[in-house]
């Protein structure tokens, strides 16, 4: 009987989601956890946001447009609120633009996996481009796709996860001006790399979004990233936004933490500093590839990848294996100091 009602259930669910495999975000017990390229620091002022967060009326909607919150990002960036959208994650953004603009949707790969789980779950169709061998875009490859598919949205995570790297900012306006579609240049990692980021061309790529986010610079709990553009498309994106999708105690706490901005800007220069010390380093050991990054974390190559994650988690420290998608991969996110100095003396044991 219960495998009639799975069968039942199954031939319901649309073909497309059906092919589709969920995104993994397992919780894994370890001591060290260097996985998910989250900051290993708190916020500053975290017991005056904590503060904040109590303050909030909990039997009340929040503020539907995210009115202080906006005005904040607003005067940081030199945009106006009207340039801008929030949402839960940066992942909820990527799923209101598809569903505003459609398919198909193109990207280099490897790179965020959301965009065509996403993609492929709103039945929109998906073009993918290999990056060239140092990791960058392919921008002659990227030109065919465009002129044989005519993409509605092209997604450009730059610092790209999981390679680390920026893309030439070159190669990207190259591509803006190929495409007749949306180009989405994704800035989640922006802050480590340092300068503005794409934000300051909005203006010259009406076409152009930029998205940000709060999770890689001490606010991953809070599920906050925004998208800025230009008003007439927040406009068009804004009516399938779902009300109120930005909580409360999330708005209350952001707003708090980036009145202190001076306190995670100082998180992040010690996130880059060990960055650039443990790319040195690892590049040191026997049996380690180690590529250039931009972000909070690094890629390496080593000839078991499989085997080396395993050394490491018995030891006590996580990575992310990435050999399903990037051959003999591991990516490792920056850490504190003397997690980073852990990481390294146990890489050095883990490799055979």
């Amino acid at each position: 009987m219960k495998n009639d009602t799975s069968n039942a259930v199954f031939s319901l669910v649309l073909p497309n989601v059906r092919a589709l495999r969920a995104y993994e975000a397992k919780e894994i017990p370890c001591r060290v956890k260097l996985d998910a390229n989250e900051s290993p620091y708190m916020p500053a002022n975290a017991d005056v946001v904590a503060d904040a967060m109590r303050l909030v009326e909990l039997n009340r909607y929040p503020d539907p447009d995210a009115s202080a919150l906006k005005k904040i990002l607003a005067g940081m960036h030199g945009l106006s609120p009207d340039n801008l959208l929030l949402g839960n994650g940066s992942d909820e953004i990527i799923s209101l633009l598809i569903t505003t603009f459609g398919g198909p949707v193109l990207y280099p790969v490897p790179t965020f996996s959301m965009y065509g789980i996403i993609a492929r779950g709103l039945g929109a169709g998906c073009v993918e481009v290999p990056l060239d061998a140092r990791f960058d875009l392919d921008v002659a490859r990227m030109k065919e796709a465009i002129s044989a598919s005519n993409p509605k949205l092209i997604f450009l995570a730059s610092p790209n996860n999981p390679t680390g790297n920026r893309f030439l900012d070159e190669r990207i306006l190259e591509i803006c001006e190929a495409s007749s579609g949306i180009v989405v240049v994704d800035e989640a990692y922006q802050p480590f790399a340092g300068g503005d980021g794409f934000i300051p061309r909005l203006a010259d790529f009406p076409r152009m979004i930029v998205l940000r986010t709060l999770s890689k610079i001490g606010l991953a709990a809070l599920r906050l990233g925004f998208m800025a553009a230009s008003p007439e498309i927040v406009g068009e994106v804004n009516k399938i936004r779902l009300p109120f999708n930005i909580n409360s105690l999330s708005q209350a706490a952001a707003v708090c933490a980036l009145s202190k901005f001076d306190g995670i800007n100082s998180a992040i220069e010690s996130i880059a500093a060990g960055r650039d010390r443990m790319v040195a380093e690892m590049a040191g050991v026997n049996g380690v590839t180690v590529f250039p990054s931009d972000a909070n974390f690094i890629l390496f190559r080593v000839g078991d990848a499989p085997g080396v994650y395993a050394r490491l988690l018995e030891r006590g420290i996580l990575v992310r294996n990435l050999d399903s998608s990037v051959g003999g991969c591991l990516r490792v996110t920056v850490g504190r100091p003397e997690e980073n100095s852990e990481f390294i003396e146990a890489l050095k044991g883990a490799v055979i």
